[in-house]
């Protein structure tokens, strides 16, 4: 039987009064940029637009900031877009993802290399 490595998990999030920004709602929010809608980025996710939605408000709320604007009907149906601060956000948390997991796979391979065989 074939043991995988031992390897390093870890999820991030920022928090003010509870968990507001983390790789769940960025997705969100990167998955309405794409599709210019909020319910094709919810059903995309397999995520009520009602869930979707109170998850992008919460944020808002807790963050002070608008991250989407919306525009309803007219001649060429309605939409979402994101707000220059919700593109920022997503950018800013997409770097600083990449900055944890580098140091933490170089931590990893530091602290637990010669290890990395299965455990008994």
């Amino acid at each position: 039987m074939h043991q995988q490595s031992l390897q390093v998990k870890y999820k991030l999030w920022l928090e003010k009064d509870g968990i507001v920004i983390g790789a769940g709602l960025v997705k969100l929010l990167a998955k309405v940029a794409w599709f210019g809608s909020i319910s094709q980025a919810a059903r995309d996710m397999d995520m009520s637009y009602r869930n979707a939605w109170g998850k992008i408000k919460t944020a808002e709320k807790h963050c002070g900031v608008k991250l989407v604007l919306t525009q309803v009907g007219g001649e060429l149906g309605g939409g979402t877009k994101l707000t220059p601060e919700a593109v920022e956000l997503i950018a800013r948390f997409y770097r600083l993802e990449q900055k944890v997991d580098e140091f933490v796979q170089n931590s990893f391979k530091e602290m637990f290399s010669g290890l990395d065989k299965p455990l008994k």
